[in-house]
């Protein structure tokens, strides 16, 4: 199976029919197999609460979901992409939206571009893998006007690819805005482009499970060299291996928007005055010293998925114990804590034993995770998420080679 294939969370019979139906739109030069498409196909897309639609996801571990939150597709847009943002629309805005799909974070930040009234112009590089996924933004229902601009922007792309054959997008792109579609591997688009030249960048993968190749720490690397010093990274996970990538890249991390989820995203930025919110406490301590923090690792930025993975699973192994203590039973987290249940503080004793820490409330505990008595969920230059990791870190390694 090809990479593409592989790495398309499309449903496989809705892929299918995406496919043929191009195929006929060549064959037959007729507008019929687009515009009746979504009609005749309504069981594979989901209205979602704000009324826009989603599309069905292939099977994953037994069960199908949406490619969206069901709480509002365009809204989560919205909610986890573009408020998060400061970007002065008076200047020139360079937006890199990776796993574009449907095209909705693009949209929604086209929609905040007119809405604010820029004087500047609105660059936006989205990129995806899957022609078919690109093309069901040609399919469903627009949810917002800004929409049928970006579908103007794919409409385009797919034509130039010989994958689309008629031109029955109407809407023009305005002047002031310039979108460019890459559908290709996301590793292989982002060596290419050019260095310190993006305001923002999206990474809006199904999942890292799914493409961890789209969450590691080179991939993280290559973030860091095209983004501008205030620029943000948006991300809806808060995962522990995902936020440790971007902080080993040299990124600050921070607390993203809550939406559709129990909890919040991810916002990463070279500049700490960039983001408003701290990660939880508790996240800090896992990333910093659990072995939950080793990060994805894809050297040559061409490995597939399942090689990602088991390079991850290895290194966990092997750092367990030794510089990393056990993520078992969430061991990290009650360093400098009183245990009052007897079972699992035996357990996690255990575990900080072997890291030289001979109990929960040991001076040792207590030196590493000393940083976290000043934790404040406001971010600073002084005190913030990735200062108190990084001396977590460093306090760790002391203790454990003493």
């Amino acid at each position: 199976m090809s990479y593409e294939k592989n790495a398309t969370v499309l449903n496989e019979t809705i892929y299918d029919l995406v496919n043929d139906l191009f195929k006929k739109e060549k064959e037959s030069k007729n507008h019929r197999y687009r515009t009746s498409f979504f009609n005749n196909n309504s069981d594979f897309f989901v209205l979602t609460d704000d009324g826009s639609y989603s599309v069905n996801s292939k099977e994953i571990n037994n069960k199908i979901e949406t490619l969206h939150t069901s709480t509002g597709a365009i809204s989560e847009s919205f909610e986890k992409f573009i408020k998060p943002l400061k970007l002065d629309y008076d200047e020139d805005i360079a937006i890199l939206d990776i796993c574009a799909g449907l095209g909705y974070n693009s949209s929604a930040a086209i929609a905040d571009f007119i809405e604010n009234n820029g004087k500047g112009d609105l660059k936006i590089d989205m990129v995806e893998i899957s022609k078919p996924t690109l093309a069901c933004g040609l399919l469903v229902p627009s949810p917002i006007p800004a929409h049928n601009i970006t579908r103007k922007a794919i409409e385009k792309q797919l034509l130039d690819e010989d994958y689309a054959f008629l031109e029955l997008e109407n809407t023009e792109i305005p002047s002031n805005m310039e979108i460019n579609v890459f559908i290709d591997d996301a590793r292989q688009v982002v060596q290419k482009l050019d260095s310190n030249s993006y305001d923002a960048i999206f990474l809006d993968p199904f999942s890292q499970n799914m493409a961890p190749e789209l969450f590691s720490l080179e991939f993280f690397c290559e973030f860091m060299r095209v983004i501008k010093d205030n620029g943000i990274v948006c991300t809806y996970t808060s995962s522990a291996p995902v936020r440790a990538g971007l902080l080993e890249a040299g990124f600050h991390i921070g607390m993203g928007p809550v939406f559709g989820r129990k909890q919040g995203g991810t916002l990463a930025s070279p500049n700490v005055n960039s983001l408003d919110y701290s990660i939880p406490k508790n996240d800090e301590i896992r990333i910093g010293l659990s072995d939950v923090g080793i990060p994805f690792r894809d050297p040559d930025l061409n490995d597939d998925s399942s090689t990602i993975l088991d390079r991850r699973t290895l290194e966990r192994k092997e750092k367990r114990h030794l510089t990393k203590i056990s993520s078992a039973v969430k061991t990290p987290i009650f360093l400098g804590v009183e245990m009052d249940d007897e079972k699992l503080k035996r357990r996690v004793e255990r575990n900080l034993s072997k890291m030289n820490i001979p109990s929960t409330t040991s001076k040792e505990a207590f030196y590493i995770v000393e940083c976290e008595n000043s934790y404040c969920e406001e971010q600073s230059l002084e005190n913030n998420s990735r200062n108190r990791i990084l001396d977590m870190i460093q306090k760790l390694d002391e203790v454990s080679n003493y």
